[in-house]
């Protein structure tokens, strides 16, 4: 979604290669929707954001980042309190394939490189140690491995609604009758309006949310049986057969690949 207007503010001027900003959100705080000039990468060492652009929603816990290109719109809102550190690059300083956003895995060393880039605040051309600071920083940006954690949301309001109510309530997995009679729409009604906004029935879709909860929860080091029964699966082996099915490997050893990338 690249379209009105963008925000220049923090964008790095001229003899800057990456600007940053260092916040602390309150509970609840929402940034409405907006675009920047600078590619960002957009990182919290403390909470988990929830961001929204277009018909994506991912949750960023501190293991992870989000990358976001130049004039793409975006809303943030925080669950709870929240230390953000963004990064604002200049387009195309960073070469990634993602030509939208894009979860990436935070490794030991690229959130060092971050912490440090924000104390510093502005990284300079002229200064040896800015650019030093900053090719190491582009170069871990680039390699870092993407997650499969979006979640496509209808536009509908009626299956927008009870496309939250599933989230939110993944661990209980209420019946779609349950779901329908709380909106207030056909069941046959919501599969259509479902099928035209995101391609996919409901109960395909409510499996690809737990699949994609499971995901953040994995990576964060809980055990597969605790992420089963958190995302709405009566048995772990039910939910092993189910994130194999779609990721072609068990839980532990898709964890295990990705924390060698």
């Amino acid at each position: 979604m690249r379209q009105g207007h963008i925000i220049r503010d923090f964008d790095p001027g001229r003899g800057v290669s990456i600007a940053t900003l260092a916040y602390e959100y309150p509970s609840g705080f929402l940034i409405p929707e907006h675009a920047h000039g600078s590619d960002q990468f957009i990182y919290a060492t403390r909470g988990v954001m929830e961001v929204h652009s277009d018909q994506s929603l991912w949750l960023i816990p501190p293991s992870f980042a989000l990358w976001v290109p130049a004039r793409v719109r975006h809303r943030i809102r925080m669950p709870a309190v929240v230390s953000m550190r963004t990064l604002y690059l200049r387009p195309g300083l960073v070469q990634r394939a993602d030509s939208s956003c894009a979860v990436l895995s935070v490794s030991p060393l690229l959130r060092e490189l971050v912490v440090e880039t924000v104390r510093i605040g502005k990284l300079r051309l002229r200064m040896h140690e800015h650019c030093a600071l900053r090719d190491l920083t582009v170069l871990h940006i680039g390699r870092a491995t993407p997650i499969p954690t979006e979640t496509r949301l209808p536009r509908e309001s009626r299956a927008l609604a009870v496309a939250m109510r599933i989230l939110d309530s993944l661990p209980q997995s209420p019946s779609l009758e349950t779901l329908c009679g709380e909106v207030g729409v056909s069941a046959r009604t919501l599969q259509r309006l479902f099928s035209k906004d995101v391609g996919v029935d409901v109960d395909s879709w409510r499996r690809q949310a737990r699949l994609t909860r499971a995901v953040e929860l994995l990576l964060a080091g809980d055990s597969v049986k605790q992420v089963a029964f958190s995302v709405g699966y009566n048995q772990p082996s039910a939910f092993v057969a189910a994130f194999r099915r779609m990721f072609g490997f068990t839980p532990k050893a898709w964890v295990e690949r990705v924390s060698k990338a």
